[in-house]
């Protein structure tokens, strides 16, 4: 799998999924750390890599676009440290079958992972 962290997650969370085997990489080591959020949705969708991301605009965006990628794992509600998000990311990578990560947004909170297809529909 191939991820993009964006800039609100420590680059310990692309060392971590690199160290699991996947090609991961974090927005500010690829240039991206004063990108919009429309510049890291384009990167990951051109390069085929899931967001990693604690920003809450992501969903909108993708539901606006009508996109049916790039994939999405937001983290939300809460400030989370390095070692939860990794723990977490541990948590969505059991649950979620790998194929599905491109085509979803996968929400994680501290309770619960909850996994929308896309494209979204704008509203829905």
């Amino acid at each position: 799998m191939k991820f993009l962290v964006d800039m609100p997650l420590s680059p310990a969370v692309a060392r971590w999924l690199e160290q699991e085997g996947h090609d991961a990489v974090h927005a500010y080591d690829i240039g991206l750390s004063h990108a919009s959020d429309e510049e890291v949705l384009h990167k990951a969708r051109e390069e085929e890599r899931v967001v990693v991301t604690a920003d809450l605009d992501y969903p909108r965006l993708l539901a606006l676009s009508g996109a049916g990628g790039p994939g999405l794992i937001l983290f939300r509600g809460g400030d989370y440290g390095e070692k939860q998000i990794i723990e977490l990311m541990g948590r969505v990578m059991a649950s979620i079958p790998a194929p599905e990560f491109s085509s979803s947004v996968i929400v994680v909170d501290k309770k619960r992972i909850r996994k929308r297809r896309l494209p979204i529909e704008p509203g829905g």
